[in-house]
């Protein structure tokens, strides 16, 4: 055991594993039919993303690090010393690392995930990086209420670190309740740090998620091949199309997977009828404006405190408080 292995405590509360054949069953006899986003994320899948990421088209990962890279010291500053760091969705370490960097004698580092073999594997990598920050994950669903554990050192406050624009991934009502517990978790006088899409020019919202090289073309049929390798499945990618567009109206990004003519699908023995045009909901990406993102914090007992956006106003980062 390597000795940031031995520094790493994790909290597991053994959260239920998605059931994959279920909610497969579930949104295609639904009406429209839609999967989860949350699948996407297979290793495939996850490789995907990274290159969409890696793309010219696609703003979001490149402009949050930016910010984070010219203005952590400022959101540290803000954050004041001794703060237990509570992330959400232990992804790619690139922005926790720069917001590490800057905070005054952090007391640990939370890292929060479903997936219980990557947390270890995020925890360990920042335990060695930070060996003076007690690396304490939690492996849960973060969509649902949990506690957090007592760090050896006492914290003077709470800093939720909600990095990328996953908030966006959530209906209104949903986003909502997630905020509400994420201050619950905060808690008096805590502080949240989270990333928020804005609303923009429509071409550059469509041009994101329509790359030139089809990346996010595959990433999304992607979902169609880990059907048919896992459950069974008979989708024919061909007889689809990928489909990402603006709703106006929603203020949202949605994306579809299009059936180019009328057809069957069987999936773990069960048939789905598609007419042509019909189409599979797989994602949708809310993009806020500065005000409704706002109401939407006073909504969930927090208030805007600082917002930080690169200089073309693609993508912001905002500091909330609990009230």
């Amino acid at each position: 055991m390597s000795p940031a292995s031995a520094a790493v405590r994790l909290t597991d509360f053994e959260p239920e594993v998605d059931d994959f054949a279920e909610d497969v069953r579930r949104g295609l006899a639904a009406t429209p039919k839609q999967l989860h986003p949350k699948y996407f994320y297979d290793a495939a899948g996850s490789k995907l993303f990274d290159r969409i990421c890696a793309t010219s088209e696609y703003y979001p990962t490149r402009t949050e690090i930016a910010i984070m890279e010219r203005y952590a010291g400022e959101m540290a500053a803000l954050a004041g010393p001794r703060v237990r760091l509570v992330e959400f969705g232990s992804g790619s370490s690139v922005k926790t690392r720069l917001l590490l960097a800057h905070l005054d004698q952090a007391v640990a580092y939370m890292p929060v995930d479903i997936s219980r073999d990557h947390l270890m594997e995020v925890a360990e990598e920042l335990a060695a990086a930070y060996p003076e920050v007690e690396a304490l994950p939690i492996c849960a669903d973060f969509t649902t209420a949990f506690t957090l554990p007592a760090p050896k050192r006492h914290p003077a406050r709470t800093l939720v670190y909600f990095p990328g624009s996953t908030i966006g991934n959530f209906e209104p009502a949903e986003a909502l309740g997630l905020l509400r517990r994420i201050a619950k978790l905060a808690g008096d006088h805590g502080g949240v740090l989270i990333g928020a899409d804005l609303q923009k020019d429509i071409g550059v919202l469509e041009t994101a998620y329509n790359d030139a090289d089809g990346i996010t073309a595959a990433f999304n049929f992607n979902l169609l091949s880990r059907i048919n390798e896992e459950l069974g499945g008979d989708f024919d990618p061909r007889l689809f199309r990928h489909h990402a567009f603006y709703n106006e109206e929603l203020n949202r990004i949605e994306m579809h997977l299009e059936s180019l003519a009328e057809q069957t699908v069987t999936v773990a023995g069960q048939s789905y009828d598609f007419a042509a045009g019909e189409t599979i909901h797989t994602e949708s990406s809310h993009k806020y404006t500065e005000p409704q993102f706002a109401q939407l914090a006073a909504a969930a007992g927090m208030r805007v405190r600082h917002v930080w956006k690169d200089d073309d106003g693609l993508f912001s980062v905002q500091y909330l408080e609990t009230i």
